[in-house]
């Protein structure tokens, strides 16, 4: 008999018990005799039986209601990306009654981050996605969830010590040395270059960030020891016409650099001001690739892009979700995104698809 064919019926005469008993036995219900269980795992076992798991979630009609947790973000940013992909997740799965909301925290804003936790914990949920905060302000909004058996994904930064469900990123420290690897191909003549950082206070944006800063500062001492690197900081409180001053300053003082990085999705800081500054002896590589970042390329501000594929993330994650709560499967832990580099010559056949 095919394996998909096999009923209740059949499998309720092949172990010589009642077809209320088998459906108890196959979805984990009480009421089942040690002897009945025992036949009909014998049973299930010599016919090969395999549950149409799909079907079996559509039949219990039941909702889930699953979270995202993100920093507020401006529009055409890196996170923009994760919210799309995984809206069309949750879109594609939503027969089987899937929902998803969106929750903001202000990053470097320790109350913010409490108070979405606090209010999170006031509405019924069953999964939720997370960008984490700082380790201390993740770890206790983990633990809350751990205690409720709500199962969590982390995005963007992965905190292996929080043991979440899954996570998809980019191994941070492997895409910054590649960053230095790739750029050294064109600068390693070069005496000086530029790190470009978005701070508030002395700290950047996320652990992802500075991940990459120290994959890329053990290339080049590994590689590059004699190269200069010289930073500069355009502050996340100061105005975006403040930057210009700020840019112009240090090009002035330092005419030496030809080549800069940045480990955020703000590549394009730098590369608008070199077009309106007309300045074609200095270039920008950057990460994600976000509408103002993709105009810089084709304009050749920005020489590289590194792509983390924050679509796939958004998408993955939700369906993740999906697969450990609705089809109660196991998932993939550890998810890296690839490492990859856009050009002038390629950006246009990037595409946002999901996994």
């Amino acid at each position: 008999m095919p394996k998909e064919n096999i009923t209740i019926k059949d499998i309720a005469a092949r172990a010589g018990v009642s077809t209320g008993t088998v459906d108890r036995v196959l979805h984990n219900r009480p009421n089942v005799s040690k002897s009945a269980l025992e036949k009909v795992n014998k049973a299930l076992a010599e016919m090969d039986y395999r549950p149409n798991m799909y079907a079996s979630a559509l039949a219990y009609n039941k909702t889930y209601d699953f979270y995202i947790v993100l920093p507020k973000h401006e529009q055409e940013a890196y996170w923009d990306e994760i919210e799309e992909g995984a809206q069309a997740c949750t879109d594609f799965r939503r027969d089987f009654g899937i929902s998803l909301k969106f929750v903001y925290y202000e990053r470097f804003n320790h109350q913010s981050f409490t108070k979405m936790a606090r209010e999170l914990f006031t509405a019924k949920i069953d999964g939720v996605i997370i960008v984490p905060s700082t380790l201390e302000q993740t770890s206790r909004f983990t633990q809350k969830l751990m205690e409720r058996k709500i199962p969590y994904v982390l995005l963007d930064s992965y905190m292996p010590d929080l043991k979440p469900l899954a996570f998809f990123g980019q191994d941070s420290f492997a895409s910054g040395y590649f960053a230095a690897r790739m750029l050294m191909l064109i600068a390693s003549k070069e005496k000086e270059i530029a790190i470009v950082k978005q701070t508030r206070d002395g700290n950047v944006g996320s652990k992802q960030q500075a991940n990459r800063e120290t994959g890329f500062r053990h290339y080049m001492v590994d590689h590059f020891p004699e190269i200069k690197i010289s930073e500069v900081d355009l502050p996340l409180d100061e105005e975006r016409k403040e930057y210009d001053t700020i840019l112009e300053k240090f090009f002035k003082a330092h005419p030496q650099i030809h080549h800069c990085i940045t480990f955020n999705s703000k590549a394009h800081l730098v590369g608008e001001f070199l077009q309106r500054s007309n300045r074609r002896d200095i270039q920008i590589m950057g990460y994600d690739m976000v509408h103002k970042n993709e105009e810089c390329v084709r304009q050749g501000s920005i020489s590289f892009l590194i792509a983390q594929h924050a679509y796939q993330q958004g998408y993955a994650s939700v369906n993740a979700l999906f697969e450990a709560i609705v089809m109660k499967r196991a998932v993939t832990p550890v998810n890296y995104m690839p490492i990859e580099i856009l050009t002038k010559e390629n950006v246009a056949f990037y595409r946002r698809t999901a996994i």
